[in-house]
């Protein structure tokens, strides 16, 4: 199993707020690249394609209030995944996040989508930090 964190940011809402986002798939959708198209989502799941790639869905698997959010792969994947989503509060005002990948990924995959699934961890731990710091989320 592959694992790929992104770094941790630093976001200027506390982790209430931040937890509030991160558990609802309709917001999700705000944190995605252009490469991602067809995005569906309820609460509850989501699933959306990920252009010359793949078509993914994920589920919530558990979420423990304001502090962490495990999300899993859900109907017919390319590979086996799961998302985490680690917050913690910093002072009343402002939270840590990170996310972590873990993919189920062969080894000729692993060459080629290491460095692309890192990049993308890192680009929605970003922009978790962008929406929320502007508060439309």
């Amino acid at each position: 199993m592959a694992t790929f964190k992104s770094d941790e940011v630093v976001i200027g809402r506390n982790d209430t707020y931040v937890f509030a986002f991160l558990s609802d798939f309709n917001n999700f959708q705000k944190l995605m690249p252009p490469q991602v198209t067809d995005w569906k989502s309820d609460g509850e799941s989501c699933s959306f394609n990920i252009q010359n790639m793949a078509t993914l869905g994920m589920r919530f698997k558990s979420k423990t209030p304001d502090s962490h959010i495990f999300i899993q792969a859900d109907g017919k994947v390319p590979f086996q995944f799961d998302l985490q989503c680690f917050i913690a509060a910093v002072d009343e005002n402002s939270c840590t996040a990170r996310l972590e990948l873990n993919a189920d990924l062969n080894p000729m995959l692993m060459m080629l989508a290491a460095k692309p699934l890192g990049n993308f961890i890192n680009m929605l731990a970003v922009k978790l930090k962008e929406i929320c710091d502007s508060g439309i989320a």
